[in-house]
């Protein structure tokens, strides 16, 4: 047996909540003491909630580990924007548990599989998303500031991708397609009139420039 099939099935067996012995694990994996003590240290290293020590015995938590997961922005949006919702209007323990995982996957974007330079909080972001999204429903134009620009345009997508936001766009002052980042974003507002496709400045053009 490998160590990696040996540490997965260590795993399953501390699933279910009761004390395991190192020794009765090592007999019944046929290997040595120590080597069950290395199994543990590298299932805790590796996010396994484990509870136990040498001579005590282990035990899994109740934490759950999920494997990992690869999200596309969109699916990104929507866990968010679930936890957002359950944090606001979810039962005091949902609330509690929104919030705590919302920190948790806040925590594992930034410090992601490899380095990735900090990103400074925006105070507007999810004021801004939310006014994009809707202006993409309701196919508004959006009036906004970047750096000295003011600028109107037609929201046609968000993105998400390395923790950054953009807004696909018709730039109606550039007369080009845009993606602007969110956070470069100083001041947001949507106009009362709505647009319309034309040829040429709709998302399947952008997608096929």
């Amino acid at each position: 047996m490998t160590r990696s099939s040996r540490l997965s099935q260590i795993t399953s067996l501390l699933q279910d909540g009761r004390i395991h012995r190192a020794e009765d694990l090592a007999d019944h994996f046929a290997v040595s003491v120590r080597t069950i003590y290395r199994d543990m240290t590298r299932l805790k290293h590796s996010g396994v909630p484990l509870q136990g020590t040498p001579g005590d015995g282990y035990r899994a938590t109740s934490e759950i580990t999920l494997p990992p997961l690869s999200l596309t922005g969109a699916e990104l949006e929507v866990f968010r924007l679930g936890l957002s919702v359950v944090s606001d209007a979810g039962e005091t323990e949902q609330k509690t548990a929104a919030q705590s995982l919302l920190q948790k996957l806040d925590q594992a974007l930034v410090e992601g599989p490899t380095p990735i330079s900090p990103i400074q909080p925006s105070p507007n972001l999810q004021q801004y998303l939310s006014l994009i999204r809707q202006a993409i429903s309701t196919r508004q134009r959006l009036r906004l500031s970047k750096g000295s620009s003011n600028q109107i345009v037609r929201p046609l997508r968000l993105d998400y991708f390395g923790r950054i936001w953009r807004c696909i766009c018709w730039n109606e002052t550039l007369n080009d397609f845009d993606a602007l980042v969110v956070t470069d974003i100083s001041y947001l507002s949507a106009l009362p009139s709505l647009f319309v496709d034309e040829a040429g400045k709709t998302l399947k053009d952008y997608l096929t420039t």
